[in-house]
């Protein structure tokens, strides 16, 4: 087969050309301080303040439920990860984790969050509750209870979720009108439809919490 007069350049065929440039490009990534897999490698670049963690586990410490937890996590771990994976707080749940079932949701200082979408590292030295945070068997919380007495729940994969959502809700209005329901639980989804028994148990929660017994522990 004739070969094209473009496919050389310089006494150098096409192939052979794109191969130097393939050699060049890596040593020079490997001289800058970069692996060819592009890992960083140069302490004096890690050691400047906002230098990227990693990319290694580092360790952290964690305020759950009210105790310091120590564990080391990739950064780009999720808190929903560490939680169930390594420190075995599994009340969050993983189902849609892309933020948009509410499943996973937590508290971060008082305030709901998807922890499915908030890195690990990001929330050192805020107090993190998970629905394991908010009572016990033995003595369950005025949201749990109330979840309970409505029969407000069915496959049990939301209600972690929705119990930590309403317990914010009633935190910051006792006696919530149908607008701030709608909006307090608009990220939360129930596949299986118990809206009704939900709103009954907000509605009961809520009047606990004005009469002094509390949304939290």
């Amino acid at each position: 087969m004739q070969r094209n007069p473009s496919d050389s350049v310089a006494g150098y065929s096409r192939r052979e050309f794109l191969r130097g440039v393939g050699k060049s490009s890596v040593a020079a990534s490997v001289a800058g301080g970069l692996s060819a897999a592009g890992v960083l490698v140069d302490e004096a670049l890690a050691a400047e303040p906002g230098a990227p963690i990693g990319p290694g586990e580092v360790s952290i410490s964690l305020r759950i439920n009210g105790a310091e937890r120590t564990l080391s996590v990739e950064p780009r771990t999720t808190l929903l990860d560490a939680l169930r994976n390594r420190l075995d707080v599994t009340g969050a749940k993983k189902v849609c984790d892309r933020a948009t079932c509410g499943a996973c949701t937590v508290l971060k200082d008082g305030r709901p969050i998807y922890s499915c979408t908030a890195l690990a590292i990001d929330v050192v030295g805020s107090e993190i509750t998970t629905v394991e945070g908010l009572g016990t068997p033995d003595r369950l919380s005025p949201v749990q209870s109330a979840f309970v007495h409505h029969d407000a729940q069915q496959c049990g994969f939301c209600t972690p979720g929705f119990v930590v959502a309403c317990t914010a809700l009633v935190n910051s209005h006792p006696a919530p009108s149908a607008e701030q329901v709608r909006l307090g639980l608009g990220g939360n989804l129930c596949r299986c439809g118990t809206y009704a028994g939900i709103k009954d148990a907000i509605v009961e929660a809520g009047r606990a919490n004005a009469n002094g017994k509390g949304g939290t522990p």
